[in-house]
């Protein structure tokens, strides 16, 4: 059986997104052939414009670095560089310097303006997955990928970083996919789509928890 099969879906600017299922659904299946890390046997995936799929691994590369950001569950920060240094590293790497104007505002944005000079181990779990999302902001991303953004943090911390991508849309004009199983997450997209088997079984807009939940359960 294919991972994902038949799925045709457009992800417009300035919405969030919800990617939802059980496990084995093809969820992550889905993101990464979204996101040009993996390559899909039939089908194409398009970005900003670009036809990804047929892109070698160089081009490839050079867009991701400058059309899409990544959060993840675990929050893959340089542990030897400090917050900013984490956030401005994938400009460095792309041979760019950050825009300063929007570095500050991202920091502002994101809490943690006046721990910009800490190194990860001195920053709590939550303080350190909003470095990643300055991190996956800074480059002005077509659009941020998140999977399972809150899988490693405690209530309030999740809270705060489902705020924060939910401003993200709001505020600042992102397109934002997260690839979920909790359907508390799920809730703060303006749409949930729902895998079953490698198939959308459900796409629609969200009203609530409870609907997310209702879905869920139904898969």
């Amino acid at each position: 059986m294919d991972a994902v099969d038949g799925v045709s879906l457009d992800f417009p600017s300035g919405q969030l997104t919800s990617i939802v299922g059980p496990s084995g659904s093809g969820k992550s299946t889905l993101m990464h052939v979204l996101a040009g890390l993996d390559r899909p046997t039939a089908g194409q995936a398009w970005v900003d414009g670009t036809e990804i799929t047929s892109l070698d691994d160089s081009a490839l590369t050079e867009l991701r670095r400058a059309k899409l950001g990544f959060i993840f569950q675990f929050f893959n920060l340089i542990p030897v560089l400090d917050a900013e240094e984490n956030v401005t590293l994938p400009m460095r790497i792309a041979g760019r310097s950050a825009d300063s104007e929007w570095l500050e505002q991202l920091l502002d944005t994101v809490g943690i303006a006046d721990r910009r000079s800490h190194r990860p181990a001195e920053l709590s779990g939550g303080q350190q997955q909003r470095v990643a999302i300055a991190r996956a902001l800074i480059s002005k991303p077509a659009v941020v990928f998140a999977d399972e953004p809150t899988g490693n943090l405690d209530s309030s911390s999740s809270t705060q970083v489902l705020e924060l991508l939910r401003r993200s849309v709001d505020e600042l004009g992102r397109t934002v996919v997260v690839v979920t199983h909790d359907p508390r997450v799920a809730s703060y997209a303006d749409r949930v789509v729902l895998l079953v088997d490698g198939k959308v079984a459900t796409d629609t807009t969200v009203t609530g928890e409870d609907q997310v939940l209702e879905l869920m359960r139904s898969a």
